[in-house]
């Protein structure tokens, strides 16, 4: 009779332990990408660098793609951007490693102008985003930067 009551504890526990991995496998393995922080390194008259780190990308990939992007703005000696076409867009981007759920790296953003952007003309960065293009997650980096 001791039997008898002994084999549907035991299933009762499987089955527990059943139903709790299945609710605690998807969550070990869930991706929430989201930058800790993305931050300008380097200032120059013709380029721009940031530095950043991507957490939540769970453990499944080897690398993501990130872009940065943004504005530079050729200003006038008294400082003010004329409005004409000493202004440029810039983008690169580059594919960094995971490693556990994280990736991190700098990019390095550079502007041509066209007429150029001689002294006594200075530049000035603005709009700048970085997007980690494999998730479509992207940082805002607020300000106007200049050399």
């Amino acid at each position: 009779m001791l039997k008898r009551f002994m084999k549907p504890r035991w299933m009762v526990a499987a089955a527990l332990f059943g139903v709790v991995a299945a609710l605690a496998i998807p969550t070990a393995f869930a991706v929430s990408p989201h930058f800790i922080y993305a931050n300008v390194t380097s200032v120059t008259s013709t380029s721009i660098t940031v530095s950043f780190k991507e957490a939540g990308l769970g453990n499944s990939l080897n690398s993501v793609n990130i872009s940065f992007t943004g504005t530079a703005l050729c200003i006038n000696g008294g400082g003010h951007h004329p409005k004409a076409v000493n202004k440029t867009g810039f983008a690169v981007s580059g594919t960094f490693n995971v490693s556990n759920g994280q990736a991190t790296g700098t990019l390095t953003g550079t502007a041509t102008f066209q007429p150029s952007c001689n002294p006594p003309m200075t530049v000035e960065w603005t709009d700048l985003v970085v997007t980690d293009t494999t998730f479509n997650d992207s940082v805002s980096i607020p300000g106007t930067f200049s050399p």
